[in-house]
């Protein structure tokens, strides 16, 4: 049973590349929710990673959710293309476009659920304008742009806040953590109000046969 219906979405950088194929089947038997794919452009983020093109020949190992994290600068030229690729949700970095709402317009207009992520140096206080237009909000408790880091611990009250924004304006949407989440962190989070955690190290770091209790893990932590 999911605790605090806490979701586990397992981010394939951490993962074997030579086989991200086998990775995606197994972390999807483990009892991964969402498959979280970092997209990178070695442009917004100091790293390059994955295109349309793998995610579209990812797509047939699972029909979990694709939780696509666009880390690009611009964002909008990637829209189409990664929503063609099989995308269920595509975040996009509040940082990274000078018209948000026209964005998360065109995830939508294209059928699918629309995020929006900050960077830690990011005020949450920004996402008022937006919160209401989107069903996500990325919170990056790392710099991103590499995985391993470690968890930047004030970001805990921006969930705490941003939970707040949300009851507040009378709605609901996945209030998402990516960056150094482990057992411990995962704790942190999911008290601060988090309810969609992205591991990647935490998981993929460990033997095949301990993805399902990792993911438990960290799905239950309290």
């Amino acid at each position: 049973m999911k605790k605090n219906n806490v979701l586990i979405s397992p981010s394939i950088l951490a993962a074997d590349f030579s086989k991200l194929g086998q990775e995606i089947i197994d972390i999807d038997k483990a009892g991964a929710d969402w498959i979280h794919l970092d997209i990178m452009d070695g442009h917004f983020v100091p790293n390059l990673t994955i295109g349309p093109d793998v995610v579209s020949s990812l797509r047939k190992y699972t029909d979990k959710l694709f939780d696509v994290h666009l880390m690009t600068m611009p964002a909008n030229n990637w829209l189409e293309p990664f929503a063609k690729a099989g995308a269920d949700i595509i975040t996009i970095h509040l940082e990274a476009e000078k018209d948000i709402k026209e964005s998360l317009k065109i995830i939508k207009d294209l059928g699918l659920k629309a995020g929006i992520s900050i960077k830690p140096s990011t005020s949450e206080n920004i996402l008022e304008k937006y919160i209401e237009l989107c069903d996500l909000v990325l919170v990056m408790t790392v710099n991103p742009g590499f995985g391993g880091q470690k968890f930047i611990n004030t970001q805990l009250k921006k969930i705490q806040n941003i939970k707040k924004m949300q009851k507040n304006m009378g709605i609901t949407i996945d209030i998402e953590v990516d960056g150094g989440i482990n057992k411990e962190t995962s704790k942190l989070c999911i008290a601060a109000g988090a309810n969609v955690l992205v591991a990647g190290n935490a998981i993929f770091s460990e033997n095949v046969e301990n993805y399902s209790s990792l993911i438990n893990l960290l799905r239950n932590s309290n």
